[in-house]
């Protein structure tokens, strides 16, 4: 009988079979993205539980408690001039609020560092098996947002960051940000620990559940925000009551309400953006010009349908609109279109797309996707969210690449980074779990699986645990750092009407 080519194949014996592993695990995710004429549906794929045994073959490559070490070299660079160096290519005039923004807590610091903690993580162990990674999975990137079918849903939901790299990045990102927050929030070191144990659990309990499961299962698993179930934990009264609240708040967050929050009247009877310098700013008509024309081009990367229904829009203003902690500074605009009326309303967001932080130690995304900085974040979206917006799509404006979606499609936020508590564990455990089975959908959560392990496996939790401590001891260094900086003059930080 031939032996089956699929990628976590084991049957080579020894260290041959190591080797084979290890090597196929890399590019098994790649295979599937790549710019191939058609697909291969002759040949099958080996069953789960060979792929998950071969996952779990590759801990003796990589130990679990070889996670739990930060590896801080003496050839460290300044984190000061790395965030100088993302600072290239961005607003000049902005820079001094995203400065601001980033001195307001050490967990801000953490948000607009990515590229920081990316060449930290550069440094130390790096597992075999690839997905489509998040790059930026703190807690702050989950939220809530509205489907096509009007359901609010708890996810992933920022994505500027997306390229291929280890699943366990992302973890650690997530469970850094975990410790850093709590930190911030004032949790004791032990409550700490246990948000970040939650979190590794929730990963573990759901990749382990996704691993026998079909495909369509895994890419069709949404989770609504009226019925939050996750394996592994039961949501809590006091949660069950954040959830309400935020999906209530979120539902009054459409076109119509923040037409009457951010719109004014002209004289002539038109709408267009009320300015709030320099949060939003009115722009130039060179630049609304170029906007606009951005947005009929992008039109053509959406389907035909949507293209459709898009095509009974114009556009009546513009605005450059800042976003964010560590998008401050990318060019980032608001267009106002209408429809039928000037109540049929629909607000696009219009958000350059830069350099991911890891891309200096990943291969990154397989061509075409990595030609475009939009597109790689449009296509790592529709890759990594169950359900997403209809509207996503990329444009290039003046030579630089942007992406596009919809500025306020109900989406809304869980404050887990004030939370303390039986709360915090749940929602932190619930955020593991959305990571797993956005990694699901493109990696292989069998072989995942396996190398986490079963949950009666406690040392991924306790490694990743150790390791997130240490590095909200390297975090709160790296911020105090940047304050220097500040005070010093190196940094500008200007007063942020926001913070």
């Amino acid at each position: 009988m031939e032996r089956s080519t699929h990628p976590l194949d084991t049957s080579p014996a020894g260290d041959d079979r190591q080797d084979a592993v290890v090597e196929a695990a890399e590019e098994a995710v790649l295979e599937p993205l790549a710019d191939f004429p058609r697909i291969d549906l002759r040949t099958g794929v080996e069953p789960w539980d060979k792929r998950r045994a071969a996952g779990k073959t590759l801990r003796l490559e990589l130990p679990h408690a070889a996670h739990a070490a930060l590896e801080i070299g003496t050839d460290r660079p300044d984190p000061v001039a790395l965030i100088e160096k993302a600072h290239e290519g961005r607003q000049s005039h902005l820079i001094p609020l995203r400065v601001a923004r980033m001195a307001s807590s050490s967990f801000a610091f953490l948000r607009g560092a990515a590229q920081v903690m990316a060449w930290d993580l550069a440094q130390g162990p790096r597992g075999a098996i690839q997905v489509v990674m998040n790059g930026d999975a703190h807690i702050s990137n989950f939220g809530l947002f509205g489907s096509p079918q009007g359901d609010v849903v708890l996810d992933l939901n920022d994505f500027d960051e997306v390229t291929v790299g280890p699943w366990e990045w992302d973890l650690k990102r997530l469970c850094a940000s975990i410790e850093v927050a709590a930190r911030d929030a004032g949790a004791a070191v032990r409550e700490r620990r246990q948000a970040v144990l939650s979190a590794v659990s929730g990963y573990q309990h759901t990749m382990d559940d996704l691993a026998p499961r079909g495909s369509l299962d895994v890419w069709q698993r949404a989770a609504r925000a009226d019925d939050l179930e996750f394996t592994g934990i039961e949501i809590d009264t006091h949660s069950q009551a954040v959830v309400r609240k935020a999906v209530e708040k979120a539902r009054r967050k459409n076109n119509k309400n923040l037409l009457d929050r951010v719109g004014e009247r002209r004289t002539d009877g038109g709408w267009r953006f009320r300015e709030e310098p320099p949060i939003l700013a009115r722009v130039n008509e060179a630049t609304r010009q170029g906007v606009t024309s951005g947005l009929e081009h992008y039109a053509e990367t959406l389907p035909r349908e949507r293209r459709f229904m898009l095509s009974r829009y114009h556009v009546v203003d513009v605005a450059h609109r800042v976003v964010g902690v560590g998008s401050v500074g990318a060019r980032a605009y608001v267009a106002l279109l209408c429809g039928n009326s000037d109540q049929d309303v629909l607000f696009l967001q219009v958000k350059e797309a830069v350099r991911p932080a890891h891309a200096p130690y990943l291969r990154g995304m397989p061509e075409p996707y990595a030609s475009h900085e939009g597109e790689r974040v449009i296509y790592g979206q529709r890759l990594l969210q169950a359900v997403g917006d209809p509207l996503l799509g990329w444009t290039t404006i003046d030579g630089r690449p942007f992406y596009v979606r919809q500025m306020k499609n109900m989406k809304g936020e869980i404050p887990v980074a004030r939370m303390v508590g039986q709360s915090l564990s749940f929602f932190t455990h619930a955020y593991g779990a959305l990571l797993a089975k956005a990694h699901a959908r493109t990696g292989d959560a069998a072989a995942i699986a396996g190398y986490c392990g079963h949950d009666g496996r406690a040392d991924l939790r306790e490694a990743l645990a150790d390791w997130a401590h240490a590095y909200g001891d390297q975090n709160e260094a790296d911020y105090q750092a940047f304050r220097t900086a500040i005070a010093s003059g190196r940094l500008h930080a200007a007063a942020d009407p926001h913070l």
